[in-house]
């Protein structure tokens, strides 16, 4: 099994909440490379942080419409990637015992959407932002909120043991994350924690909905497996194509057998892959995951 397949392993095992954390610190990463060439460049601002990042102004997000989920992968610095990573590792935890992992990403993706217009109506309402200049929106703050208050609401009296505090329920987590939000809007970053309660919001609504039979974000799960089928289908027809090798008559029928064991392997790999793609890895059985095992160390 070569580095290729082991990498492959590693990313068809990780869970939803493991890649969308995966792709936040290589955003980040790329986000301060394009930092330190605009440094060496002497190039004013960070393009790869305005082009990315969620405008104040309503005119000048429909030149780039994307930033509105894009911003949700940028972060200030290490501290703030670092808090929003460890509150969506143990939101998204607790939230996949209740949904399924292509719910997360709704959760995740609207919450940022959610956000992103709060804090864009609240810019051109209230009269206070015409103070504060026009400060871009960064942060997956307000998705991972949407995350830890949907699972609040579906599940608001589950025990979480939280160290030197003890047991605490899992709404009182929620209730001081969004008053917090709300009683520092004066101290700073208004614009931010009114985003986070645009996502907060949207958490909430979407349990709600979900709890009375309504999935209000079904429509985005149709379009992210409709971009998501696209680029599987780009990348399949992008295969390098078969090529015919033509071996030595000698030793003929042991280069055959190994070569049919190694692709009935390669098909057992393939099969356990697609199964935990489309069901999560503790659905494997214990000879399968024996197998994926053993694999993985050859």
């Amino acid at each position: 099994m070569d580095w290729r397949d082991q990498l492959r392993v590693k990313y068809k095992t990780a869970n939803v909440v493991e890649k969308l954390i995966a792709l936040n610190i290589g955003v980040f990463v790329l986000q301060f490379v394009f930092q330190t060439l605009a440094f060496l460049f002497q190039f004013s601002g960070n393009f790869f942080v305005n082009w990315f990042s969620f405008p104040t102004q309503i005119e000048s997000w429909l030149y780039k419409p994307w930033s509105v989920i894009s911003y949700a992968f940028l972060h200030a610095g290490f501290f703030h990637l670092l808090f929003n990573m460890l509150v969506l590792h143990f939101a998204g935890r607790f939230f996949l015992t209740f949904f399924a992992p292509k719910k997360l990403l709704n959760y995740y993706f609207l919450g940022a959407i959610s956000g992103a217009l709060l804090f864009a109506l609240s810019y051109n309402l209230f009269p206070v932002f015409s103070n504060l200049g026009n400060v871009p929106l960064i942060g997956a703050s307000a998705a991972v909120m949407a995350i830890l208050i949907g699972v609040a609401t579906q599940a608001p009296q589950m025990q979480i043991r939280l160290l030197l505090i003890g047991n605490v329920k899992l709404w009182h987590i929620a209730v001081v994350f969004v008053v917090l939000d709300v009683i520092r809007i004066p101290f700073g970053n208004a614009g931010g924690h009114i985003a986070h309660l645009g996502g907060a919001l949207l958490g909430y609504a979407y349990t709600k909905q979900l709890n009375k039979g309504n999935d209000i974000g079904l429509w985005f799960e149709k379009i992210f497996d409709a971009v998501a089928g696209w680029f599987s289908s780009a990348s399949s027809s992008n295969k390098t194509p078969f090529k015919k090798v033509y071996r030595n008559p000698r030793n003929t029928y042991t280069a055959k057998a190994k070569q049919a064991s190694k692709t009935d392997k390669q098909k057992k790999i393939d099969a356990i892959l697609d199964k935990i793609s489309e069901n999560g890895y503790e659905s494997l059985s214990k000879e399968e995951k024996d197998f994926l095992f053993k694999v993985g160390k050859e």
